[in-house]
């Protein structure tokens, strides 16, 4: 993976990235913005970007928490130019929705500044994106595997136009694409003030002030999903929509389900992962059509699972 450092003006720089990372260094490429050598060491020292030599365990890593901020003073300069290419900053990231592949830096940039001048942490879940506003927040969806992560935009990058975005170590490491380096993904901006409106103005209510007030919710939620499928049979399969490190998300896809195809959904929780699945349904008439479904809502990937599953 290599980070650019684009002049914008006399005197402004930008910082970007545009590469995936991979299990070692790899031999050395033509830099964004000049030769490698000419950078004068610190991060392009490195002749490609790397794992961490002894990287922490980042499965508890949580997943960026969605909160009020302005935009960043650094970063949203629009236009920009990389390479003789312009690119445009959104004013806004509302309504953003796009597929594409998500590549991952590391190594190389740990402690080093981000466009919007923070420095990356590569064990927090961040990213960089060419057009969304500094700092934004998106839910990334693998659609290989259908794990989902929140992450905090931060950055500028990835600068290959096949690419969609460039995701932290950690965030990649959730959504298992390291070792391939790149991956299939669904990127969706959140709405900040909706996310607040659901959780009482409070980006991450105090658990022991909330436990109640969350399991009175999720059983009413159940109840009237129930309703809604009152034919669903009390003995069936389920379909499997995703397996998330992270039970608040996986409450979330949960509540989105519910609404998007009116079907009871479960998520069962065991060694550390939160499985969304739908059901129960029977398997001689429910399961195709639920399919169709959760396919039309953008989960094409879900698969079927015993209740005992």
């Amino acid at each position: 993976m290599r980070r650019a450092l684009v002049i914008l003006s006399l005197t402004t720089l930008l910082v970007g990235c545009a590469g995936s990372g991979g299990p070692r260094p790899g031999p050395v490429e033509p830099s964004e913005s000049g030769s490698a050598s000419a950078q004068g060491g610190g991060r392009y020292a490195l002749s490609g970007d790397a794992y961490p030599e002894d990287p922490p365990d980042v499965a508890q890593v949580p997943d960026a928490v969605p909160q009020r901020e302005p935009r960043s003073r650094g970063g949203n300069t629009s236009p920009y130019e990389v390479w003789g290419k312009r690119y445009e900053v959104m004013a806004d990231a509302s309504g953003y929705r796009r597929e594409g592949r998500a590549s991952w830096y590391g190594e190389k940039f740990h402690g080093y500044a981000t466009s919007n001048g923070e420095i990356y942490d590569m064990y927090k879940m961040s990213a960089a994106h060419r057009s969304l506003p500094l700092p934004s927040f998106v839910r990334v969806t693998s659609l290989d595997n259908g794990r989902s992560t929140i992450v905090r935009v931060n950055d500028r990058g990835p600068f290959h136009s096949e690419r969609e975005i460039d995701l932290s170590y950690a965030a990649a490491a959730r959504l298992g694409i390291l070792e391939q380096g790149t991956g299939r993904v669904r990127v969706e901006a959140i709405d900040v003030e909706r996310w607040l409106a659901k959780r009482g103005g409070d980006p991450q209510p105090d658990p022991s002030e909330d436990a109640a007030a969350v399991r009175a919710s999720a059983t009413a939620d159940a109840s009237d999903a129930s309703r809604v499928a009152s034919d669903a049979p009390a003995d069936g399969v389920f379909l499997q929509v995703a397996a998330l490190g992270s039970e608040e998300g996986a409450r979330d896809l949960q509540a989105r389900l519910e609404t998007e195809i009116a079907r009871p959904v479960r998520v069962a929780s065991a060694t550390g992962l939160h499985r969304v699945q739908v059901g129960p349904l029977d398997p001689s008439g429910q399961v195709a059509p639920v399919r169709e479904q959760l396919r039309r809502a953008g989960f094409a990937q879900a698969f079927i699972v015993d209740d005992a599953d």
